[in-house]
């Protein structure tokens, strides 16, 4: 049998491996709807010679051990920009 997931818990996988693999770049937040953090992403990155990635990676990392339930209410559904 099939889990039925929430609408919205497709994103989780590809946000968190995005955050990893380029959230320097704020790929993971475009993905997720979120521009305006997106953008400011790619400007801390820049302004910090790339040590701003961090951010991707740690967020990447949290997208990924929330249960599906918990990313859809978090960034989907509350639109939480920012970690």
């Amino acid at each position: 049998m099939s889990e039925i997931k929430p609408a919205g818990a497709d994103k989780k996988v590809v946000a968190g491996i995005l955050g990893i693999l380029l959230g320097g770049w704020g790929i993971h937040k475009f993905y997720l709807g979120y521009t305006k953090e997106g953008v400011i992403q790619i400007v801390i990155t820049f302004l910090t010679c790339g040590v701003a990635g961090l951010i991707g990676l740690i967020e990447g990392i949290i997208y990924l051990t929330k249960s599906d339930e918990e990313f859809v209410k978090t960034y989907v559904e509350g639109r939480k920009g920012w970690f």
